[in-house]
């Protein structure tokens, strides 16, 4: 058995928190085109809950959604942990003993049949098992499969069933004289013995379960027919083996399965791949274990993870696209390695410890430049990956309606529907309607589909949209999401919170807002607008990144 490589990490191509249709369908198309251009392994992600839109989107056109991450902080599986096959519960404490000594380790897993972690054995419950030669019931305790014993002994079996296993009955040593089994000799009892006829007619004259013949001098002597067709009549196993007395009942002990000595199952300590690295190092400094099992959230076995593995971590590897901001950062994201950021917003706060590729182009969307890389490096743009680049863009820019959407916007739009054969207002309408149907959502679901979180000085305050086709679904979303609020400034911890009700035909913003600046904030950003209770009144504006949010940037400065 042979130690398993691991399989080399996958870098994670990802949006932001709350993604939207250009962060997960960004992720999809830029994660095909590194792994056409370069010697990358990338898989897309998303960092959350998709929403109705993007989910109508990747529907439409055949698209599986990206798996969910949500931490890409260190964990197990960004380790070196040891990659060791695993035992059957039935093997015999000799060959665990070798196998410790040929991989030079104390502690081997024990795996079923379909791959699950079933206990472990250590050194520990080997030295336990040698100590046991003095239990000469220990064989039948532990139901030792015969197996085991022709095994341990390199021995061979002349009379009984091979698969069969020891239930009942103790070891014997038969020296000296015939008579003196009578002082031991109990029907299926387990008797060494040597190749003298008369101490194996004894014994089987006296209802022995199993003969063990010894060799005499290294030598194996034949068993008489007589003894063979006498031991079949009643039942008895017949082994001989090479191996002589001293040896032989030596061994026998250790021919018991480790299932006898393995360790509990529900004492096991045992992490997940997806156990973060501060969990197994609290773990490990509660305890003085050498090894612990690392198994799937299935349960199935992967490898085994020491103290010294800690010392070898793999940072995560990280693609961002469509942001900049930790605040909008997946979780751990300090804790990896960032390669590249794809993105169309301001300039954040994300920092670096090295260069790294950035591209910031001021386009309506970050499918857009992505586009535009499928150009440059002469990349045949899939029909799938096209819808949703299209998808991408129609969504960020409001089919173009938005401040943000710029010429090349249009015209990469225009370029992709000719490739995904859509036309553009039909398949625009049936995304955004999708997407704005409120049917059996709840305020927070409707509040999380897009929402994004800001820094100003000290302060953290959230702005979050959701664009509509028709007034009916645009006003049963104010009524969930105004009394919804003030949970959502508790639950994020920040100062203020905004909600843009985009009406995508009139090009008008119905502002939701609470917090204690949150009115002044907008009276500052939007002189003279019209504000009713908690809604404010903003005609032309559709865009957060290019409308909104510079108005409320300005407006903390004046405050």
């Amino acid at each position: 058995m042979e130690n398993k490589k691991k399989p080399a990490r996958k870098v994670i191509v990802i949006g932001h928190l709350n993604p939207d249709t250009d962060s997960v369908c960004s992720a999809i198309a830029y994660s095909y085109l590194k792994n056409q251009i370069s010697e990358l392994d990338t898989e897309p992600r998303r960092a959350g809950e998709i929403n109705q839109e993007t989910a109508f989107a990747l529907k439409y056109f055949g698209v599986r959604p990206p798996r969910l991450c949500t931490d890409v902080g260190p964990q197990v599986q960004d380790l070196e942990y040891r990659h060791l096959d695993g035992i059957s519960s039935s093997t015999s404490v000799h060959t665990a003993w070798k196998r410790m000594r040929e991989v030079n380790i104390d502690t081997l897993p024990i795996i079923s049949e379909d791959g699950q972690l079933s206990s472990i054995v250590t050194l520990t419950d080997v030295s336990d098992a040698c100590m046991d030669v003095l239990d000469t019931t220990i064989l039948a305790k532990s139901h030792t499969p015969y197996r085991n014993i022709l095994e341990v002994l390199d021995g061979e079996m002349l009379t009984g069933d091979p698969d069969g296993v020891i239930d009942h009955g103790k070891l014997g040593l038969a020296a000296g004289n015939p008579e003196a089994m009578e002082e031991f000799l109990e029907p299926g009892d387990i008797v060494i013995l040597s190749s003298r006829y008369e101490f194996q007619f004894c014994a089987l004259e006296m209802g022995a379960g199993c003969l063990i013949v010894c060799a005499d001098n290294g030598t194996v002597t034949p068993v008489p027919k007589t003894i063979l067709k006498l031991a079949q009549e009643r039942g008895c196993t017949i082994i001989v083996t090479p191996k002589d007395f001293y040896t032989a009942a030596k061994l026998l002990s250790l021919a018991s399965p480790v299932q006898h000595y393995m360790q509990p199952k529900d004492s096991l300590l045992t992490f997940t791949l997806n156990t973060p690295l501060e969990d197994v190092q609290k773990v490990m400094a509660q305890v003085r274990y050498h090894y612990f099992p690392v198994v799937t959230r299935g349960g199935k076995y992967v490898g085994l993870l020491s103290r010294r593995n800690l010392l070898n971590m793999q940072r995560r590897q990280l693609i961002l696209v469509d942001h900049n901001e930790k605040t909008q950062a997946i979780d751990g994201y300090e804790k990896a390695d960032i390669l590249e950021i794809i993105d169309h917003h301001r300039i954040g706060s994300i920092e670096t410890p090295a260069p790294v590729y950035f591209r910031n182009v001021p386009v309506g969307c970050t499918a857009t430049i992505i586009t535009q890389m499928f150009w440059e490096n002469m990349v045949e743009i899939p029909q799938k990956i096209a819808g949703l680049l299209l998808s991408a863009i129609l969504s960020d820019t409001l089919m173009f309606r938005s401040p943000t959407s710029t010429p090349i916007d249009e015209r990469v739009a225009h370029d992709l529907a000719k490739i995904a054969g859509v036309d553009i207002e039909e398949y625009a309408s049936q995304m955004f309607e999708a997407g704005s149907n409120i049917e059996g959502k709840t305020a927070q679901d409707i509040f999380m589909q897009d929402f994004k979180v800001f820094k100003a000085g000290d302060s953290r305050y959230g702005i979050g949209q959701g664009s509509y086709m028709s007034e009916k679904n645009l006003r049963a979303a104010a009524e969930l999401l105004l009394p919804f609020l003030p949970e959502a400034v508790r639950e994020h911890g920040l100062s203020d919170v905004f909600y843009m009700l985009t009406s995508v035909r009139d090009e008008t913003t119905y502002l939701l807002f609470y917090g204690d600046q949150a009115e002044e904030l907008i009276r500052i950003g939007f002189p003279g607008c019209k504000i009713e209770g908690s809604i404010a009144t903003l005609p032309g504006v559709v865009s957060r990144k290019k409308q909104l949010l510079p108005a409320i940037v300005s407006a903390f400065t004046q405050i």
